[in-house]
């Protein structure tokens, strides 16, 4: 595995059409959580805000984001199997069949949610 010292490093080595969804993401988590952090965790972008608050990728196959928490998965399973498939952290989809702004923003302040009702 391609060791990478930041998203932009990684997000320059995924192909076009991923890399635009990608960005979207990172984009849609920036509007949601403006003061999440960002590092490069387990080899794909990551976002942080009181802990890990999600990770997203390219794989060989599929596009991934891990929320990181399986409630929300559950929560949103509904919304998110008409995208893709999810198993019990992880949602997959296609380049060509994105997870709406929407969703995102909304699996974004579940977690965040989540991460300050931890912490408190």
């Amino acid at each position: 595995m391609k060791k990478y010292a930041t998203v932009e490093e990684y997000l320059a080595d995924v192909p076009a059409k991923e890399r635009a969804v990608l960005k979207k993401i990172r984009e849609t988590v920036r509007s949601v959580v403006p003061q999440a952090g960002e590092k490069i965790s387990y080899g794909m972008p990551a976002f942080t805000y009181h802990g890990n608050l999600l990770y997203y990728g390219a794989m060989k196959n599929h596009l991934s984001l891990f929320p990181g928490s399986k409630s929300v998965v559950k929560t949103y399973r509904r919304e998110i199997e008409r995208y893709g498939t999810a198993s019990a952290g992880t949602i997959r989809f296609m380049a060509d069949k994105p997870l709406p702004v929407t969703l995102i923003k909304k699996i974004v302040r579940t977690r965040a949610a989540e991460n300050l009702a931890r912490k408190s």
